[in-house]
Protein backbone atom coordinates (compact mmCIF):
# COMPACT_ATOMS: atom_id res chain seq x y z
CA UNK A 1 0.00 0.00 0.00
CA UNK A 2 1.31 2.92 -1.23
CA UNK A 3 1.37 6.19 1.25
CA UNK A 4 -1.38 8.90 1.01
CA UNK A 5 -1.12 11.62 -0.49
CA UNK A 6 -1.42 14.87 1.81
CA UNK A 7 -4.34 17.07 0.65
CA UNK A 8 -4.90 20.35 2.36
CA UNK A 9 -8.12 21.98 1.88
CA UNK A 10 -7.89 25.15 -0.42
CA UNK A 11 -9.67 27.21 2.32
CA UNK A 12 -7.04 26.27 4.73
CA UNK A 13 -4.48 27.20 2.54
CA UNK A 14 -5.77 30.75 1.78
CA UNK A 15 -7.33 31.80 4.88
CA UNK A 16 -4.57 30.94 6.87
CA UNK A 17 -1.87 33.11 4.85
CA UNK A 18 -4.83 35.68 4.79
CA UNK A 19 -4.34 35.57 8.48
CA UNK A 20 -0.65 35.39 8.56
CA UNK A 21 -0.52 38.78 6.32
CA UNK A 22 -2.70 40.59 8.50
CA UNK A 23 -0.86 39.57 11.77
CA UNK A 24 2.72 40.28 10.30
CA UNK A 25 1.04 43.92 10.26
CA UNK A 26 0.10 44.27 13.67
CA UNK A 27 3.36 45.73 15.14
CA UNK A 28 2.79 48.52 12.34
CA UNK A 29 -0.94 48.95 13.85
CA UNK A 30 0.16 49.30 17.19
CA UNK A 31 2.70 52.30 15.91
CA UNK A 32 2.47 55.45 16.12
CA UNK A 33 3.80 56.34 12.73
CA UNK A 34 1.24 53.58 11.30
CA UNK A 35 0.94 53.87 6.97
CA UNK A 36 -1.51 51.81 6.05
CA UNK A 37 -0.40 51.28 1.97
CA UNK A 38 3.09 49.65 4.21
CA UNK A 39 0.87 47.88 6.11
CA UNK A 40 -1.46 46.58 3.17
CA UNK A 41 1.86 45.94 0.65
CA UNK A 42 3.46 44.29 3.87
CA UNK A 43 0.37 41.73 4.57
CA UNK A 44 0.18 40.75 0.74
CA UNK A 45 3.92 40.25 0.70
CA UNK A 46 3.64 37.76 3.57
CA UNK A 47 0.35 36.18 2.65
CA UNK A 48 1.98 35.86 -0.84
CA UNK A 49 4.58 34.14 0.68
CA UNK A 50 2.71 32.05 2.93
CA UNK A 51 0.64 30.91 -0.33
CA UNK A 52 3.69 29.88 -2.55
CA UNK A 53 5.04 27.63 0.61
CA UNK A 54 1.96 26.33 1.39
CA UNK A 55 2.18 24.65 -2.15
CA UNK A 56 5.81 24.09 -2.46
CA UNK A 57 5.78 21.70 0.98
CA UNK A 58 2.68 19.96 -0.66
CA UNK A 59 4.60 19.43 -3.48
CA UNK A 60 7.83 18.26 -1.99
CA UNK A 61 6.25 15.91 0.70
CA UNK A 62 3.65 14.19 -1.62
CA UNK A 63 7.14 13.91 -4.57
CA UNK A 64 7.94 10.72 -3.05
CA UNK A 65 4.56 9.49 -1.61
CA UNK A 66 5.04 6.24 -2.81
CA UNK A 67 7.66 5.76 -0.08
CA UNK A 68 6.80 5.85 3.54
CA UNK A 69 8.51 7.58 5.91
CA UNK A 70 7.97 8.91 9.43
CA UNK A 71 10.71 10.87 10.05
CA UNK A 72 11.62 14.48 9.11
CA UNK A 73 13.59 14.81 5.96
CA UNK A 74 16.41 17.28 6.85
CA UNK A 75 17.47 17.43 3.47
CA UNK A 76 14.18 17.94 1.71
CA UNK A 77 13.77 20.83 4.59
CA UNK A 78 17.02 22.60 3.18
CA UNK A 79 15.74 22.45 0.05
CA UNK A 80 12.54 24.11 0.97
CA UNK A 81 13.97 26.77 3.06
CA UNK A 82 16.64 27.85 0.27
CA UNK A 83 14.02 27.46 -1.89
CA UNK A 84 11.50 29.68 0.29
CA UNK A 85 14.69 32.44 0.82
CA UNK A 86 14.87 33.17 -2.83
CA UNK A 87 11.10 33.66 -2.82
CA UNK A 88 10.91 36.03 -0.16
CA UNK A 89 13.98 38.36 -1.80
CA UNK A 90 11.86 38.47 -4.87
CA UNK A 91 8.66 39.56 -2.82
CA UNK A 92 11.21 42.24 -0.94
CA UNK A 93 12.62 43.32 -3.68
CA UNK A 94 8.92 43.86 -5.46
CA UNK A 95 7.87 45.17 -1.93
CA UNK A 96 10.72 47.62 -2.30
CA UNK A 97 10.01 48.42 -5.84
CA UNK A 98 6.22 49.69 -4.16
CA UNK A 99 7.76 51.51 -1.36
CA UNK A 100 11.10 52.74 -2.37
CA UNK A 101 11.49 55.18 0.27
CA UNK A 102 11.65 52.09 3.08
CA UNK A 103 15.24 51.24 3.72
CA UNK A 104 16.13 48.04 1.90
CA UNK A 105 18.94 46.70 4.52
CA UNK A 106 16.93 46.51 7.58
CA UNK A 107 13.11 45.46 5.89
CA UNK A 108 14.69 42.48 3.54
CA UNK A 109 16.23 40.82 7.23
CA UNK A 110 13.05 41.02 8.78
CA UNK A 111 11.48 39.22 5.62
CA UNK A 112 13.97 37.15 5.66
CA UNK A 113 13.31 35.84 8.92
CA UNK A 114 9.66 36.35 8.91
CA UNK A 115 10.20 33.84 5.30
CA UNK A 116 12.19 31.27 7.35
CA UNK A 117 9.48 31.28 10.17
CA UNK A 118 6.66 30.89 8.07
CA UNK A 119 8.49 28.22 6.07
CA UNK A 120 9.49 26.06 9.12
CA UNK A 121 5.68 26.29 9.94
CA UNK A 122 4.22 24.91 7.34
CA UNK A 123 7.07 22.29 7.25
CA UNK A 124 6.58 21.05 10.50
CA UNK A 125 2.71 20.78 10.39
CA UNK A 126 2.42 18.92 7.03
CA UNK A 127 5.48 16.53 8.12
CA UNK A 128 3.43 15.55 11.11
CA UNK A 129 -0.14 15.62 9.09
CA UNK A 130 2.10 12.92 6.30
CA UNK A 131 3.16 11.00 9.50
CA UNK A 132 -0.22 10.99 11.13
CA UNK A 133 -1.06 9.39 7.57
CA UNK A 134 1.33 7.17 7.56
CA UNK A 135 0.36 5.95 11.45
CA UNK A 136 -2.94 5.76 9.82
CA UNK A 137 -2.46 3.52 7.07
CA UNK A 138 -0.44 1.14 8.91
CA UNK A 139 -3.08 0.68 11.50
CA UNK A 140 -5.02 0.09 8.99
CA UNK A 141 -2.98 -2.83 7.32
CA UNK A 142 -2.50 -4.05 10.41
CA UNK A 143 -6.59 -3.96 11.03
CA UNK A 144 -6.78 -5.91 7.51
CA UNK A 145 -4.11 -8.28 8.43
CA UNK A 146 -6.05 -9.04 11.64
CA UNK A 147 -9.08 -9.19 10.07
CA UNK A 148 -7.66 -11.91 7.05
CA UNK A 149 -6.40 -14.01 10.07
CA UNK A 150 -9.68 -13.92 11.54
CA UNK A 151 -11.06 -15.06 8.38
CA UNK A 152 -8.99 -17.57 7.93
CA UNK A 153 -9.20 -18.85 10.89
CA UNK A 154 -12.57 -18.89 10.39
CA UNK A 155 -12.87 -20.61 7.22
CA UNK A 156 -10.37 -23.31 9.09
CA UNK A 157 -13.05 -23.80 11.95
CA UNK A 158 -15.83 -24.48 8.91
CA UNK A 159 -13.81 -26.68 7.31
CA UNK A 160 -12.68 -28.87 10.23
CA UNK A 161 -14.64 -31.78 9.75
CA UNK A 162 -12.79 -33.63 7.03
CA UNK A 163 -15.65 -35.06 4.60
CA UNK A 164 -13.60 -38.22 4.61
CA UNK A 165 -14.31 -38.56 8.43
CA UNK A 166 -18.25 -38.55 7.70
CA UNK A 167 -18.44 -40.81 5.12
CA UNK A 168 -16.03 -43.73 6.89
CA UNK A 169 -18.44 -42.92 10.09
CA UNK A 170 -21.60 -43.81 7.52
CA UNK A 171 -19.91 -47.01 6.31
CA UNK A 172 -19.18 -48.26 9.86
CA UNK A 173 -22.52 -47.18 10.78
CA UNK A 174 -23.72 -48.92 7.78
CA UNK A 175 -21.82 -52.18 8.63
CA UNK A 176 -22.89 -52.36 12.26
CA UNK A 177 -26.46 -51.85 11.17
CA UNK A 178 -26.17 -54.94 9.16
CA UNK A 179 -24.56 -57.35 11.56
CA UNK A 180 -27.17 -55.98 14.32
CA UNK A 181 -24.52 -54.88 16.40
CA UNK A 182 -25.27 -53.60 19.95
CA UNK A 183 -23.39 -50.71 19.98
CA UNK A 184 -25.31 -49.34 17.13
CA UNK A 185 -27.42 -47.18 19.19
CA UNK A 186 -24.28 -45.78 21.09
CA UNK A 187 -22.79 -44.92 17.64
CA UNK A 188 -25.40 -42.73 16.55
CA UNK A 189 -25.30 -41.07 19.85
CA UNK A 190 -21.72 -40.42 19.93
CA UNK A 191 -21.49 -39.49 16.17
CA UNK A 192 -24.53 -36.91 16.89
CA UNK A 193 -22.86 -35.75 19.91
CA UNK A 194 -19.62 -34.94 17.64
CA UNK A 195 -21.40 -32.83 15.42
CA UNK A 196 -23.73 -31.43 18.14
CA UNK A 197 -20.13 -30.16 19.73
CA UNK A 198 -18.88 -28.80 15.84
CA UNK A 199 -21.67 -26.51 15.60
CA UNK A 200 -21.68 -25.27 18.80
CA UNK A 201 -17.81 -24.94 19.23
CA UNK A 202 -17.84 -22.73 15.82
CA UNK A 203 -19.26 -19.57 18.05
CA UNK A 204 -16.44 -19.62 20.13
CA UNK A 205 -13.02 -18.53 19.85
CA UNK A 206 -11.62 -20.92 23.02
CA UNK A 207 -13.61 -23.90 25.18
CA UNK A 208 -12.28 -25.22 28.62
CA UNK A 209 -9.86 -28.25 27.71
CA UNK A 210 -12.71 -30.52 29.76
CA UNK A 211 -15.33 -29.91 26.97
CA UNK A 212 -12.57 -30.56 23.98
CA UNK A 213 -12.09 -33.93 25.95
CA UNK A 214 -15.39 -34.81 25.55
CA UNK A 215 -14.67 -33.88 21.83
CA UNK A 216 -12.07 -36.73 21.90
CA UNK A 217 -13.82 -39.15 23.75
CA UNK A 218 -16.45 -38.87 20.72
CA UNK A 219 -14.32 -39.27 18.19
CA UNK A 220 -12.30 -41.56 19.68
CA UNK A 221 -15.50 -44.17 20.38
CA UNK A 222 -16.43 -43.54 16.79
CA UNK A 223 -12.82 -44.88 15.59
CA UNK A 224 -12.50 -47.38 17.74
CA UNK A 225 -15.76 -48.77 16.09
CA UNK A 226 -13.58 -48.55 12.88
CA UNK A 227 -10.16 -49.37 14.00
CA UNK A 228 -11.26 -51.46 17.08
CA UNK A 229 -8.32 -52.17 19.63
CA UNK A 230 -6.03 -51.26 16.71
CA UNK A 231 -6.39 -47.49 18.17
CA UNK A 232 -6.08 -46.48 21.91
CA UNK A 233 -5.74 -43.33 23.44
CA UNK A 234 -4.43 -42.51 27.42
CA UNK A 235 -5.54 -39.52 29.07
CA UNK A 236 -3.65 -37.73 32.11
CA UNK A 237 -4.67 -34.35 32.28
CA UNK A 238 -4.91 -33.02 36.50
CA UNK A 239 -7.97 -31.28 37.38
CA UNK A 240 -6.42 -27.81 36.97
CA UNK A 241 -5.12 -28.24 33.48
CA UNK A 242 -9.01 -29.60 32.65
CA UNK A 243 -10.25 -25.71 33.40
CA UNK A 244 -7.72 -24.10 30.98
CA UNK A 245 -8.51 -22.80 27.94
CA UNK A 246 -8.23 -24.16 23.96
CA UNK A 247 -9.09 -23.58 20.66
CA UNK A 248 -12.32 -25.66 19.65
CA UNK A 249 -11.32 -28.95 17.86
CA UNK A 250 -7.17 -28.75 18.46
CA UNK A 251 -6.79 -32.30 20.16
CA UNK A 252 -9.47 -33.39 18.04
CA UNK A 253 -7.30 -32.18 14.63
CA UNK A 254 -4.30 -33.61 16.17
CA UNK A 255 -5.43 -37.16 16.80
CA UNK A 256 -6.80 -37.14 13.30
CA UNK A 257 -3.48 -36.19 11.90
CA UNK A 258 -1.92 -39.23 13.75
CA UNK A 259 -4.54 -41.51 12.29
CA UNK A 260 -4.04 -39.87 8.70
CA UNK A 261 -0.57 -39.91 8.88
CA UNK A 262 -0.02 -43.75 10.76
CA UNK A 263 -0.73 -47.05 10.52
CA UNK A 264 -3.37 -48.15 12.71
CA UNK A 265 -4.59 -51.90 12.84
CA UNK A 266 -5.10 -54.53 15.09
CA UNK A 267 -1.36 -56.03 14.33
CA UNK A 268 0.20 -52.29 14.78
CA UNK A 269 -2.33 -50.66 17.19
CA UNK A 270 -1.62 -46.71 17.25
CA UNK A 271 -1.33 -45.36 21.06
CA UNK A 272 -1.85 -42.10 22.06
CA UNK A 273 -0.98 -40.14 24.47
CA UNK A 274 -2.21 -36.85 25.85
CA UNK A 275 -0.72 -35.48 29.02
CA UNK A 276 0.30 -32.47 31.07
CA UNK A 277 3.82 -31.12 31.45
CA UNK A 278 5.87 -28.22 32.15
CA UNK A 279 2.57 -26.09 31.53
CA UNK A 280 2.03 -27.32 28.73
CA UNK A 281 -0.40 -30.16 26.92
CA UNK A 282 1.73 -33.15 25.43
CA UNK A 283 -0.44 -35.44 22.35
CA UNK A 284 2.47 -37.86 21.67
CA UNK A 285 2.20 -40.98 19.62
CA UNK A 286 4.62 -43.62 18.38
CA UNK A 287 5.99 -42.94 14.11
CA UNK A 288 4.39 -45.77 12.65
CA UNK A 289 3.99 -44.39 9.00
CA UNK A 290 1.98 -45.49 6.55
CA UNK A 291 3.00 -46.03 2.81
CA UNK A 292 0.17 -43.61 1.31
CA UNK A 293 -1.10 -40.68 3.54
CA UNK A 294 -4.88 -40.19 3.25
CA UNK A 295 -5.61 -37.43 1.71
CA UNK A 296 -5.71 -34.19 3.41
CA UNK A 297 -7.85 -30.48 3.61
CA UNK A 298 -4.81 -29.54 4.98
CA UNK A 299 -6.99 -29.11 8.30
CA UNK A 300 -4.23 -30.96 10.94
CA UNK A 301 -1.27 -29.38 12.20
CA UNK A 302 -1.62 -26.62 10.09
CA UNK A 303 -4.98 -25.06 11.35
CA UNK A 304 -3.64 -25.65 15.18
CA UNK A 305 -0.16 -23.09 14.39
CA UNK A 306 -2.53 -20.71 12.92
CA UNK A 307 -4.80 -20.42 15.47
CA UNK A 308 -2.03 -20.52 17.85
CA UNK A 309 -0.14 -18.02 16.34
CA UNK A 310 -2.81 -15.57 14.80
CA UNK A 311 -5.31 -15.91 17.40
CA UNK A 312 -3.57 -16.24 20.51
CA UNK A 313 -0.07 -15.06 19.82
CA UNK A 314 1.69 -18.28 20.96
CA UNK A 315 3.53 -20.87 19.25
CA UNK A 316 3.41 -24.78 19.84
CA UNK A 317 6.27 -27.22 20.46
CA UNK A 318 6.89 -29.98 18.13
CA UNK A 319 9.39 -32.42 18.58
CA UNK A 320 9.81 -35.68 16.22
CA UNK A 321 12.52 -38.09 16.36
CA UNK A 322 12.61 -42.13 14.79
CA UNK A 323 10.27 -43.36 17.30
CA UNK A 324 7.82 -41.04 18.88
CA UNK A 325 6.08 -37.64 17.64
CA UNK A 326 4.94 -35.15 20.18
CA UNK A 327 3.55 -32.03 20.14
CA UNK A 328 3.41 -29.30 23.26
CA UNK A 329 0.24 -27.05 23.45
CA UNK A 330 1.09 -23.84 25.87
CA UNK A 331 -2.01 -23.76 28.48
CA UNK A 332 -4.17 -20.87 28.25
CA UNK A 333 -5.43 -19.73 31.47
CA UNK A 334 -7.22 -16.67 30.72
CA UNK A 335 -8.30 -14.77 26.77
CA UNK A 336 -6.17 -11.79 26.52
CA UNK A 337 -6.56 -11.24 22.85
CA UNK A 338 -7.33 -7.84 21.18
Amino acid sequence: MQQQKIKISQAVIWISSLFLGILSSVPQLASHAFNWEEAVVNSAITAAFSVIMWYLNIYMLNRNSGKRRQNISYSRLMIVLAFGMIVMLGLAWIQQLILSHINFGPTMLMIEVRGILINLVCYMFLTLLQNNYAGQQVQLELEKVKSDNLGAQFELLKQQINPHFLFNSLNTLKSMAETNDSETVDFIMKLSDFYRFTLESRKLDLITVQEEMNIINSYIFLQKARFGEGITLTQKLNENVLKTLIPPFTLQLLVENCIKHNIVSQSKPLHIKIYDTDNKIVIENPIQKKMTVEDSLGIGLDNVKLRYQHLLEQEIEINSDEKTFQIKLPLIHEYNHY
